[in-house]
């Protein structure tokens, strides 16, 4: 089992990154002195879980976070500073902060160490999320003490309903376009301007017709998908969001 730390001092450790080609020291008071941090902590950069679904959500729910109070949001991960700027690069993950835990120092320190020697691994963190505010944990989520890697209360999901159990979630929108396209153009207009955020992908660069068939049974776009939904072309998302703000 794990120790739940509610209540005491994050570990005192210094965290080696690398910032445009040089060396710089962050200390935990850098991290969170006089701060509302959110943390969490996953096994490995690049690795399944993490890259496809703990890293992209908390990301996604960083700007919902910030509007609650949360002052940061931060990825740890026994990885060298290297690698997470580039785990960082490679998911766009521009509203997270990623702190390499290199030696494992703030993970042993906050006894969530494990050995992952199994998968050629050697020594890795314990998936955990957790709440700190000026330096105090006041809530921590463990994935239970079981084999394998669980992942069912460290997510993004369940941190927020912590912190604001009311809160609005951004939509899941995805809009399928292509190049020269001007109803493409427009559908993404009208989501810019109902600052909606929206993951584009674009014909022959992202995916081919045989996608966009299979996914919404046309081969014309745009398409855009709404929450998982189906809403159609340019003009169909106008109506969409018309309703929407009638409503």
């Amino acid at each position: 089992m794990f120790d739940n730390r509610e209540g005491q001092n994050v570990p005192q450790v210094t965290f080696r990154t690398r910032r445009d080609h040089e060396w710089v020291d962050v200390s935990t008071d850098d991290v969170f002195k006089g701060k509302t941090v959110v943390v969490f902590s996953l096994p490995g950069a690049f690795t399944p879980t993490c890259s496809s679904t703990h890293v992209p959500r908390y990301n996604q729910l960083t700007p919902t976070f910030k509007q609650h109070g949360v002052d940061e949001v931060v990825c740890v991960s026994v990885n060298d500073a290297f690698v997470m700027n580039q785990w960082r690069n490679e998911q766009k993950a521009t509203h997270v902060t990623f702190l390499p835990d290199g030696n494992g120092d703030f993970s042993r320190a906050m006894g969530m160490l494990v050995s992952k020697n199994d998968l050629g691994f050697g020594d890795r963190s314990w998936r955990y999320a957790m709440l700190v505010k000026d330096g105090v944990i006041e809530k921590m989520f463990i994935e239970p003490d079981t084999p394998g890697d669980p992942f069912e209360v460290s997510d993004a999901d369940t941190m927020l309903a912590y912190i604001a159990p009311s809160a609005d979630k951004p939509l899941d929108v995805t809009v399928f376009s292509r190049e020269g396209c001007p109803y493409c153009v427009r559908a993404k207009g009208l989501l810019r301007d109902a600052n909606i955020q929206f993951e584009e992908l674009v014909l022959n660069r992202d995916f081919n017709e045989s996608t966009i068939r299979a996914v919404s049974g046309l081969s014309t776009v745009p398409q855009v998908f709404i929450n998982g939904d189906r809403i159609g072309g340019s003009e169909d998302l106008e109506q969409y969001l018309n309703t929407t703000r009638a409503d």
